[in-house]
Order: C-alpha cells, then sequence, then structure tokens
C-alpha cells in the first residue's frame, strides 16, 4: 500500500518592524538564501510596520519605503497593526492599495470609502496545500480601538478580536490545510484566545514586542521582538493533508551579509542632508528615564506651566548617546507629531489621572506610565491597586498650570481639568530648538516617581 504523501510548509515572519529599514538587506538576505532551499516559502508581517524612523517617517509619503522594500521581497500577507493608524485611516486606505502583498483583518470593520473594507482572512496555496491566514488587531488599550489617537478610528468599529478571530477560523477551518492566525493582539491576549480554541495550527504574534516560540493548548504561539532584529521560521509537517508537527526558529540577522540591491536602497533613503545634520549636543548619555525627564521639562517650558508630564509609551528610544544629534534621532525619539496640551489641575485632579492610568488592566497599568517634572510616590496595596499618590512639593489647596501631550490630554481616561487646550506646538520642534539654542545638554536621568507598597488608606 502507498504511504501518505509527506509535504512541508516553510512560513518565514517578521513583526514590529517600525521602519527600521536599515536592517533589511539582512533580511533580504536571509529571505533569499530560504527560498534557495524553498522556492514556496511564505512570507508574512504581523503588523507596525512604520512609525520609529525619520527615514521612513518624514518622507513625502511617510511609510512608503517599508511598502517599497515589503514590496520588492514580495511579502505573501499582513495583518494591521496599530501603528498602522498613526496617520489616519484615510491615508492608509491609500497605503494599503500601494501594497503587492494581501492585507487581512477580522475585527475592523469599514462602511466609509476612505478606509474600504478588508478582508477577513485570505487562503494561499503552496504546493497543492491550501494554507489560510486570519487577521486580527489589539482593541484592548483604546478602549475599543487599537493604541492610538482615538480621531485615527473615528467612524471604524473593533469588535472582540479574539471572537472574530475564532468565528472567522470557523469558517475557514473546513476549507484549509492549514490555519494560521497574524495577530497583533500582544502574546498574552494570544495565550488568552488558545486557551479558547484549537482552530489554528499556529499563530504569528505581534504588538508586545518579545521573543516567543511557545505550544499553548496544543498550538505553536510565536513572535519575533521588534526593530528587525529577527526572522521567524516555521516549518510544519503535513501527511495526508494534515498537520503533523510545526516547528519553529528564531533566526537573528546580524548573522547574513546585507544584499547589495536592498542596502543600495536602503543607502538611498538615509541619503538626507537635512536629518543627517546635528543640531546639537548631549553633554552626557540620556538613558530612557533621563529623555522622558528631558520631554515633560520641554513641554512644560513651551507651555509656561509649573507641572509637566510626558507618558513613557511616547519615548520611542532607550537612550540617545553623549556627542551630536541629529534631527533624524530627534524624530526617532517622537515620530508621532505629538502636540503640547495645557491646562490648570489640582493636585488631587493630578492623583485621579494618575491613579485611575495605573490601575488600567492594560500593559499600561500597573507602572510609572507618566514622567513628571514634580516628584510624587504612588501608594500601592498588596495586590498592586494605587489608592493614593503624594505629590511632596504641591499644595492641596491651590490649582496649577499643567503641560501635557496631545495624546495624554485626548486620551487618557479620567483627565479632568480647567481651561485645556492643544496648543499646536509640536515636541519634536521643541526639542530640537532646546538642542540648537542650550547645547551641550546636561543629562538628568535620576528618575522623580516612584511606587510604594503601603497598606491602603482612603483618602
Amino acid at each position: 500500500a502507498c504511504a501518505p504523501r509527506e509535504r512541508t510548509i516553510v512560513v518565514l515572519s517578521t513583526n514590529d518592524m517600525h521602519a527600521k529599514i536599515q536592517h533589511f538587506p539582512r533580511l533580504a538576505a536571509a529571505v533569499e538564501a530560504c527560498r534557495d532551499t524553498v522556492p514556496d516559502a511564505l512570507l508574512v508581517d504581523a503588523g507596525d510596520r512604520w512609525t520609529g524612523n525619520a527615514y521612513v517617517d518624514k518622507t513625502a509619503v511617510p511609510g512608503k519605503p517599508v511598502i517599497e522594500l515589503m514590496n520588492r521581497l514580495r511579502y505573501d500577507v499582513a495583518t494591521l497593526g496599530n501603528h498602522e493608524f498613526d496617520h489616519g485611516q484615510a491615508f492608509l486606505g491609500r497605503m494599503i492599495d500601494s501594497m503587492d502583498f494581501e492585507v487581512v483583518c477580522a475585527n475592523v470593520l469599514s462602511d466609509t470609502c476612505t478606509f474600504p473594507q478588508l478582508p477577513a482572512a485570505t487562503i494561499v496555496e503552496r504546493g497543492g496545500v491550501k494554507i489560510g491566514f486570519v487577521g486580527a488587531v489589539t482593541n484592548y488599550e483604546g478602549p475599543g480601538h487599537p493604541a492610538g489617537n482615538a480621531a485615527s478610528f473615528a467612524g471604524l468599529e473593533f469588535p472582540d478580536p479574539q471572537a472574530e478571530a475564532i468565528r472567522r477560523a470557523e469558517e475557514l477551518r473546513g476549507r484549509v490545510d492549514v490555519l494560521v492566525l497574524l495577530s497583533h493582539m500582544g502574546d498574552d491576549r494570544d495565550e488568552e484566545l488558545l486557551g479558547r480554541t484549537r482552530l489554528f495550527d499556529l499563530v504569528i504574534g505581534g504588538h508586545t514586542h518579545v521573543l516567543r516560540d511557545t505550544v499553548v493548548n496544543g498550538t505553536l504561539l510565536t513572535q519575533t521582538g521588534k526593530d528587525l532584529r529577527y526572522v521567524g521560521v516555521t516549518e510544519i509537517r503535513l501527511r495526508g493533508g494534515k498537520v503533523q508537527a510545526a516547528d519553529f526558529r528564531l533566526v537573528p540577522l546580524d548573522g547574513y551579509g546585507p544584499d547589495a540591491g536592498f542596502a543600495a536602497e536602503v543607502e538611498r533613503y538615509y541619503a538626507s542632508p537635512e536629518l543627517n545634520r546635528p543640531v546639537g549636543a548631549f553633554a552626557a548619555t540620556m538613558d530612557k528615564q533621563g529623555l522622558a525627564n528631558w520631554m515633560a521639562a520641554a513641554v512644560a517650558d513651551e507651555a509656561d506651566a509649573e507641572v509637566g508630564f510626558y507618558h513613557i509609551g511616547g519615548v520611542r528610544l532607550d537612550s540617545i548617546a553623549a556627542g551630536g544629534v541629529g534631527v533624524a534621532r530627534v524624530y526617532d525619539l517622537e515620530p508621532f507629531g505629538t502636540q503640547v496640551a495645557r491646562m490648570e489641575m489640582t493636585p488631587a485632579e493630578m492623583r485621579r489621572m494618575i491613579v485611575t492610568k495605573y490601575n488600567e488592566p492594560t500593559r499600561e497599568g500597573h507602572r510609572i506610565d507618566l514622567v513628571s517634572t514634580t516628584p510624587y510616590a504612588i501608594l500601592v496595596d498588596a495586590e498592586d491597586r494605587a489608592f493614593d499618590v503624594r505629590f511632596p512639593e504641591l499644595r492641596e489647596d491651590r490649582r496649577y498650570k499643567v503641560a501635557v501631550s496631545d495624546y495624554v490630554y485626548r486620551n487618557y481616561h479620567d483627565l479632568h481639568c480647567t481651561e485645556g487646550e492643544i496648543t499646536g506646538e509640536k515636541v519634536a520642534d521643541i526639542l530640537i530648538g532646546e538642542l540648537r539654542e542650550d547645547s551641550p545638554l546636561e543629562a538628568d536621568n535620576a528618575p522623580r516617581q516612584k511606587v510604594v507598597r503601603t497598606e491602603a488608606k482612603k483618602f
């Protein structure tokens, strides 16, 4: 008797590249090396393709260099990340038209012409094997939409990504040999999903910037970190049209010499005198805390405020070394076009904002999210629930002029203030101005905020 035929499908994956096109030549070399052995290998991405590199984000068409490189490398399928919406849904709708690969997402609903409805899933055939891809994007941080300014999502609906992924998987399962979820929910949410279903053979994840190679409830869960440091390689073995096993490995891209053609293309994108010219200097290296301190002080100075706050998620670099600092480096630090907002707040209103943010059941919760020019201590109980904030340098009986980013002003759920407004001044421009006028800038890397665990008391 003839034994059932065995076949192997190879899926190469990336996620959260955040416009780090400087690593694309090595990715290209790795992908082409795989295709030399496995010509039918699939190449997919799990979202957040731009925002994080001035040479991509400050071009005439933001994000276009990433898409041109992905098209050239022949990506097959991708899903949406939250940062795909950073320039608005109308812009994203136009950009999707320029993508030669299929973009799928099961939990974004649109009835507008500015953002045409995306397919929830697609089927790709390789060597007689049908591989189904379902896409899903986070809606947890909004809430109700991906992380980002609420205005970018107006008119769109983002139903429960886990429920929609399962629903689409049930529709697709009988039509395919292999079923893959491209998820931009985060590995914690992916684990929740896999606790509810075994419909998928593979989950390729993103959003949380971690390295994952785990089997959850019988399904392989993967993620390749961020910034194109790795490419994921998944081998799926089938016999008689049934999946027998799935194996994953992370391949570091620094082990490959850059592809010459892609390197020349990237060099062309980077040839920008305006972005490359230093505008000032740091006297010493600033770490992430120091950069956050600088940004909080800068928005306060610009708004003539007594207190400045800056959210740590808006600080997009871990450090900037001592020496000359160019415009591109500042835009890498603040790539969102964030503006300054000013208002008046009492310590009680600041306390309410900080406590609510700390207690959020999201990745932005249970950490010091708001770095400030004024010291404060968050008091938390044994279950890590914040119940008070102490401000040693503020008086409870007065109002203060406060400055924040417009992201905080628009999106934080329990922000109460008076005379609030967005000034129109961009944070990146303010930082560049300070570099030009006050260099070399001294580094202030000392934290002013802390979390103190103590017995809960009413305040």
